[in-house]
């Protein structure tokens, strides 16, 4: 047991002493020390019932003969932290879940490792750390919320945070009143979990399970069932028999797997957070990663699930109609997915889909019947975004697919939003947000706000928005980001000026600034690197240390 080094032998008395000042008693402490990093707290929607699972988990760990210490780990909403300061922090807290998992477990000797967690950042830190230590671990998020019905509708489409902040925009467009508004935001989020589409988070969980770190239901199952209390109780155990086997992550995260992330990625419609961070996970577990890998699988995986942002289902649906594993197993059928690989379950994944099925065939289309013939996400190139740039292309109109505008310039979200919201933005329009990219933000900040309210005042069938920060999994329409090398290094992006054409072809993957190379050239020579936001406490370590997009932003050291 790795858990000797603090428990065994005479000299270990001071350890074994302290242990037993926690409560642990000899027979406790004779067995695998099992960690189980729980990310609890009562700010997130998503984490607020973790305490609830982490006591399943226990459970199951007991039942199968281990001991497990738990301790707490930090997870930023996500929602909550959007369109002010506390977004710079969220992308950086994935760092620091990274590094706090793995200072947890080296120090105090653990033998394996259950994660919990659930929102956005917290599940692909979890997943670095996991590579980082190669112990025996297994992840159970806390499920996803359950979507909400318009007060006003109760037949009609589910609702959801997104709804929320598209409805802003309605009100300022003068479509929806202020106490309309107040009745959705009443009735968007019903449940704790993860917000209810195939956003950043549910995106994560889902592909956690794809990858073979979670078991089957991992990201599916909602919050409230009571089978996501099962699966905690049953992942508890399942950590003692990948522990007695030395089933690692190493041994499960292969270039494989990632594969098999990938397609599945493509299938559901994921948030193009995914390319940040399954870049950043295996950079991790040691295996090869670049853009490109996303046009391959995209290019060759058709689109079989319409959630929310893009279409009308969301979680919930998802799980009812059987599942991640009902989608591993329809793509098998078509050859999109190794079957070899082993899982969580210490079984292949051919093994883990022999009795999965597609239950709703509108959910989870065919191989035969997709929504679209190619995957939800694309990287486009050219001399705006030399190192590429991302898009969920499922979540685009038809008619912005090939899109050419005047672009308008903004050095800042909040200039940009402003300028959404007082009507200064009109069809036609290509709006560029910079310097928001993971050193100028710092912090790589999500532009839900800026989107929502260009979806809300109904222009995501007519402006694009551009930009070197990011876009939450909630977002919809022609919203381009992680354009590398990002405006504080000096990209293209820096030198753009309003009232320049931007021609944007997502189907040939283009991205093209349509002013001559002389010009851009002499704008270069003008070009000076802007001062930094921020100059104290993490954010300035961060800016210093983190890398650029289209390596995963992972701190320069690790890459």
């Amino acid at each position: 047991m790795k858990s000797s080094q603090v428990k065994e032998g005479i000299e270990r008395a001071p350890h074994r002493a302290l242990l037993k000042a926690c409560g642990y008693t000899d027979a406790e402490i004779k067995r695998p020390l099992i960690g189980v990093a729980n990310s609890a707290n009562t700010v997130v929607p998503g984490h607020v019932h973790l305490n609830t699972l982490a006591d399943a988990v226990k459970a199951g760990i007991y039942m199968a003969g281990g001991t497990p210490v738990e301790f707490g780990v930090i997870g930023v909403c996500d929602g909550i932290a959007m369109n002010h300061e506390g977004m710079k922090y969220s992308l950086a807290s994935r760092e620091l879940i990274a590094d706090s998992v793995e200072i947890m477990a080296r120090a105090h000797g653990l033998d394996a490792l259950v994660l919990i967690p659930n929102c956005d950042k917290i599940v692909p830190g979890m997943l670095m750390a996991a590579a980082r230590l190669d112990l025996p671990a297994i992840f159970v998020s806390g499920g996803a919320m359950l979507a909400g019905r318009h007060p006003n509708q109760p037949n009609g489409p589910k609702i959801d945070l997104i709804t929320v902040f598209e409805s802003v925009g309605a009100v300022r467009s003068g479509r929806m009143s202020e106490a309309e508004l107040a009745e959705v935001e009443d009735a968007a989020c019903p449940t704790c979990g993860s917000c209810s589409g195939m956003f950043t988070a549910n995106s994560m969980n889902c592909l956690t399970e794809a990858i073979g770190m979670g078991l089957p239901g991992n990201g599916t199952i909602p919050a409230v069932m009571s089978a996501r209390t099962r699966l905690a109780k049953l992942a508890g155990m399942q950590i003692l028999t990948l522990w007695k086997e030395q089933i690692t992550p190493s041994r499960i995260m292969t270039p494989q797997a990632f594969a098999n992330a990938l397609a599945v990625d493509m299938a559901l419609g994921c948030s193009t957070n995914t390319v940040l961070h399954l870049s950043a996970i295996a950079q991790e577990a040691g295996v090869p990663f670049d853009l490109n890998q996303i046009n391959e699988i995209s290019g060759r995986t058709p689109h079989l699930c319409s959630m929310s942002p893009g279409g009308s289902h969301h979680i919930e649906d998802l799980n009812r109609a059987g599942g991640i594993q009902a989608v591993i197993k329809e793509l098998a059928k078509g050859g999109f997915i190794d079957e070899t690989c082993i899982t969580a379950t210490a079984r292949t994944v051919g093994e883990n889909i022999q009795n999965a099925d597609i239950k709703d065939p509108e959910v989870i289309r065919s191989l035969g019947n997709p929504y679209h013939q190619t995957g939800g996400l694309a990287v486009l190139y050219g001399n705006l975004a030399p190192n590429g740039c991302v898009v969920k292309q499922t979540a685009v109109r038809e008619e912005m697919l090939r899109h050419q505008g005047p672009a308008r310039v903004f050095d800042s979200e909040d200039d940009a939003t402003k300028a959404i919201l007082d009507g200064h933005i009109k069809g036609g329009d290509v709006v560029v947000v910079r310097y928001e990219g993971p050193k100028g933000g710092p912090g790589m900040r999500e532009m839900l706000t800026p989107t929502s309210a260009i979806a809300g005042m109904q222009l995501d069938g007519q402006v694009a928005l551009l930009t070197d920060g990011r876009f939450s999994g909630g977002t919809r329409g022609a919203a381009i980001g992680h354009i590398s090398p990002e405006a504080a290094q000096g990209g293209p992006i820096a030198l753009v000026e309003e009232g320049d054409h931007i021609a944007i072809d997502i189907p040939a993957r283009k991205i093209v600034l349509k002013v001559e190379d002389t010009v851009l050239e002499e704008r270069r020579s003008r070009w000076q690197p802007p001062e930094p936001k921020i100059r104290t406490g993490y954010l300035s370590r961060y800016a210093q240390l983190v890398g650029s997009a289209d390596c995963g932003a992972v701190f320069s050291a690790k890459s």
